[in-house]
């Protein structure tokens, strides 16, 4: 297991590369590299799909926008798109990469990045459940990978977990610590290496409570959103969970509410150790409700709206003070 320490380090210095690489450019890749050039940062990136320079303008032209919405200066770097893994690594400071969720595709490619990028080269990849230890398995130096898992908009959300594998130095924690705060992000150190880290195994837990009940017919996706967004979202999206069920115990605090509600955790309301078989059949029943609660938005229309409503609660955040408030304040 790899060496951890035993509490959340204090916030460090904040060190913004001059030049990064980003390899994969879809939704993540993207977002990524939208962060990096509103910081003032040149990207190299590298994606065999045809589309790639497409979707990379598509999203900074989001990115620019939500970053109007939120009157944060712009100091757009520099893009350059490649025509190949080496050449896009060749002189960054930091690698991003953001390959598919599959382990061999990742060992492959990351594989590539350690024998192109200089020597003192940070490389981090974006997965959102693999174990840093079993994606450096193959690697010459082992030591300068982690995860660095953000989540989307990648460009306006300031939460990226960082997890190190059993080779990992926390000397690379420590700059990826710094560098990620350089692009005004709240980096999380994960200590304990653990797939899905940390805020995935909490999303999965929600989503598949979510698939039974649409599965049993108990309600819709727009049912479902409306109870994630209309309450507990609200909540979620300012104080989190435990701040909020401490709450929730009034004066006598968590000890309380635990006392209170705990016995319930033992009530046959959960399937959590269970999933519901994504039969065809499902699977259509899922779309076709997704498809009618969207109605005729499009997918970049949703993530305008989406970025616009991010953009004023983050303000509102800013204006108390507060949660990710404080991190769009640390940017002005």
């Amino acid at each position: 297991m790899a060496e951890r320490r035993p509490a959340q380090p204090e916030a460090g210095p904040a060190s913004a590369p001059e030049r990064a690489a980003v390899i994969g450019c879809g939704v993540i890749g993207a977002g990524w590299t939208a962060r990096f050039r509103l910081h003032g940062v040149d990207v190299r990136a590298y994606d065999p799909s045809p589309d790639a320079e497409r979707i990379l303008a598509e999203v900074q032209g989001n990115a620019n926008a939500a970053w109007a919405d939120l009157g944060l200066p712009v100091a757009l770097g520099d893009l350059t798109l490649c025509d190949s893994l080496a050449d896009a690594v060749a002189d960054a400071e930091v690698i991003q990469e953001s390959a598919p969720e599959v382990l061999e595709v990742k060992r492959s490619i990351l594989g590539e990045i350690d024998a192109a990028a200089q020597p003192d080269a940070l490389i981090a990849s974006s997965t959102s459940g693999l174990l840093c230890t079993d994606m450096a398995r193959d690697l010459s130096h082992p030591e300068r990978l982690v995860v660095a898992h953000p989540f989307n908009p990648v460009y306006l959300l300031p939460l990226v977990e960082i997890v190190g594998g059993d080779a990992t130095s926390l000397g690379t924690i420590d700059r990826a610590m710094a560098t990620y705060r350089g692009i005004g992000m709240h980096p999380l150190h994960v200590r304990v290496e653990i797939d899905a880290h940390i805020a995935d195994r909490l999303l999965e837990a929600v989503w598949r409570e979510a698939l039974w009940l649409v599965n049993d017919g108990v309600a819709t996706t727009a049912e479902i959103d409306d109870a994630i967004r209309y309450g507990f979202g609200l909540r979620w999206a300012q104080m989190g969970l435990f701040e909020t069920y401490r709450i929730a115990g009034g004066e006598s605090g968590m000890a309380h509410f635990i006392k209170q509600f705990g016995p319930a955790l033992a009530w046959p309301w959960t399937k959590l150790m269970d999933v519901p078989e994504l039969t065809d059949e499902l699977v259509a029943a899922i779309s076709d409700q997704s498809d009618a609660q969207s109605g005729d938005y499009g997918i970049r229309d949703l993530e305008r709206i989406r970025d616009q409503n991010l953009a004023a609660i983050l303000l509102a955040l800013e204006a108390n003070d507060w949660g990710a408030g404080q991190v769009i304040a640390r940017e002005r």
